[in-house]
């Protein structure tokens, strides 16, 4: 068997710096406690080895003791940081820099009295934290059918889109947009690490019998990359290396391994080991 990896896997630089900023401030202020609102990052295994250095994971920021809480890369809604103001409660900010750039993009839009639309999964937390900086006024939606009950006015209409969105269902979902909204200005705010994991595994996908993705079961870009490597071959979700179909994946002569961008290298490592040993 023949195993390629693609170019762009694993970690991106908005991840590796929540996970950092954690793992420093839990080594700074070990007497304190240390909070992360949310899991830091949809890995259930990375956010294990924080859990274990100390960090603490909590659902609301009431919940809080004493200590420091974390905003996670997925960022959190202006509500968060006025309470955390009001309550004297000392944060820390991992929000990645490309979900903070569409909070400033939707918080100065609104202001100025534009519609937001966000096109994203209105359950994932980013975008839940995205809505949060226009009054949670935005009308979200991840296909063309989200949109087509809505009746758009014809005032302004300003567009952000989640980091992970599948580039090609954007390309859409602007395209239709176009034809109903007449004045509206579109923000691509797809981030340059997921255009590059999906065009890297698309890529790598065309070449091989079949692509193991390796990635958090609640991770966004992670099932995006399985949908899209799944158009060209057989396509393996995995969370760690357990959930490997040997008998399966043994039958193939070559396999492709990606990885979403909140996997940590540990476990696609872990993956690649396994596969070497067939």
């Amino acid at each position: 068997m023949e195993i390629f990896i693609a170019e762009h896997a694993g970690y991106c630089y908005g991840v590796k710096r929540a996970v950092d900023t954690a793992i420093k401030n839990l080594e700074k202020n070990s007497a304190k406690n240390i909070y992360s609102l949310g899991p830091l990052i949809h890995n259930d295994q990375a956010v294990e080895v924080l859990k274990e250095k100390g960090l603490k994971v909590i659902k609301e920021i009431a919940d809080i003791e004493s200590g420091v809480v974390i905003i996670r890369s997925h960022g959190v809604g202006k509500s968060i940081y006025d309470y955390a103001e009001e309550n004297s409660i000392s944060l820390v900010d991992a929000t990645c820099p490309f979900v903070k750039k569409i909070q400033k993009i939707v918080y100065k839009m609104h202001k100025s009295g534009n519609n937001i639309i966000i096109i994203g999964d209105k359950d994932h937390p980013e975008i839940i934290g995205i809505n949060g900086w226009c009054n949670n006024s935005a009308i979200i939606g991840k296909s063309i059918s989200d949109f087509e009950e809505i009746r758009f006015n014809k005032e302004k209409y300003v567009v952000v889109v989640q980091t992970t969105m599948n580039f090609k269902i954007y390309e859409e979902i602007k395209k239709y947009l176009e034809g109903k909204i007449e004045d509206i200005d579109f923000n691509n705010t797809i981030c340059l690490a997921t255009q590059k994991r999906q065009s890297s595994s698309i890529e790598l996908s065309k070449k091989v019998d079949a692509m193991i993705v390796v990635g958090g079961k609640h991770s966004s870009n992670t099932k995006k990359l399985a949908d899209i490597c799944m158009v060209n071959c057989d396509t393996y979700l995995i969370e760690t290396v357990d959930d490997l179909e040997i008998e399966k994946i043994s039958a193939y002569n070559s396999v492709g391994i990606a990885a979403g961008a909140s996997t940590p290298d540990f476990i696609i490592n872990e993956v690649i080991k396994k596969l070497s040993d067939i």
